[in-house]
């Protein structure tokens, strides 16, 4: 059987996707035809139904969870590791109302989440999340909301850091920061559904024992990113909770979705949103 596959092109993903699409490991007769976009095209794709299997925000989910279901693997989430706004200037977090911000997506988790800390802040400019940092520097917004790599970078431009949304989220909660989910099509049978999901954490597990196996995969999608920056990245997003969302994690993910729910930013979403129960 064949199923398609999205994911994004940053480190984790491709860290976490090489040993299972490069046949590295047991794919358990399942062939997959994969294919990487950037994560706000990843997104509207989840909107769309387009796919049997992608990697896609939290936020994003809240629209698309009536077709998707999370998988126990995969997930970006953990602690210090969520996005960063920054400007070219010092802002004062209260005067965020009135600015200009550059987001990287309308349904990345990075927009949610900043749509619950400041809700009147409306005054949003969407931007490819790599393009953020020129959008700052050339003026064109206030403020920008950066994800991925560049919160390892922004400082090198001489940006300044207004807020740690993930922080942010702490401190709410108390919980680790759910930002990207790995989902499988509800049309998709469930002992399907379930083998894509061993196979996905197998292959996580391929990658933490050889991480030189994946470093060509990595590196060639990773935008000339310097090797550093690619090990610190993966470091970030892979946490544990890759390898199974566990109670925590989905106490996690259920917290930001009621939140967001409760805060009007999302839909009411179904009752059974994870594959498999605990």
């Amino acid at each position: 059987m064949k199923l398609t596959l999205g994911f994004s092109q940053c480190p984790n993903d491709t860290f976490i996707f090489d040993a299972m699409v490069h046949h590295r490991i047991d794919t358990e007769g399942l062939e997959f035809d994969f294919f990487l976009k950037d994560v706000e095209e990843l997104n509207r794709r989840a909107l769309a139904s387009d796919g049997d299997i992608l990697k896609i925000s939290y936020h994003a989910y809240a629209y698309a969870a009536h077709n998707y279901l999370i998988l126990d693997a995969g997930s970006a989430l953990g602690h210090k590791n969520g996005p960063l706004l920054i400007s070219k200037r010092l802002i004062d977090p209260a005067e965020m109302d009135s600015m200009k911000i550059a987001i990287p997506g309308k349904y990345t988790t990075a927009n949610l989440l900043f749509s619950i800390a400041w809700p009147k802040a409306v005054n949003k400019v969407e931007y490819l999340f790599s393009d953020i940092e020129d959008a700052l520097l050339n003026e064109e917004v206030d403020a920008g909301l950066i994800i991925h790599e560049s919160r390892f970078t922004y400082f090198l431009k001489s940006l300044l850091k207004i807020a740690d949304m993930g922080e942010y989220w702490e401190k709410l909660t108390g919980l680790p920061m759910p930002l990207g989910a790995i989902v499988i099509n509800r049309k998709i049978p469930e002992e399907v559904a379930l083998k894509v999901n061993r196979i996905l954490r197998r292959s996580l597990e391929y990658a933490y024992n050889d991480s030189s196996a994946s470093f060509d995969f990595v590196a060639e999608n990773a935008r000339e990113m310097d090797s550093t920056v690619m090990n610190s990245h993966i470091k970030l997003y892979v946490t544990d909770y890759s390898l199974n969302l566990g109670r925590k994690g989905r106490e996690a993910v259920t917290s930001f979705l009621t939140i967001a729910g409760q805060n009007s930013v999302i839909p009411v979403i179904p009752e059974r949103i994870f594959l498999t129960s605990l």
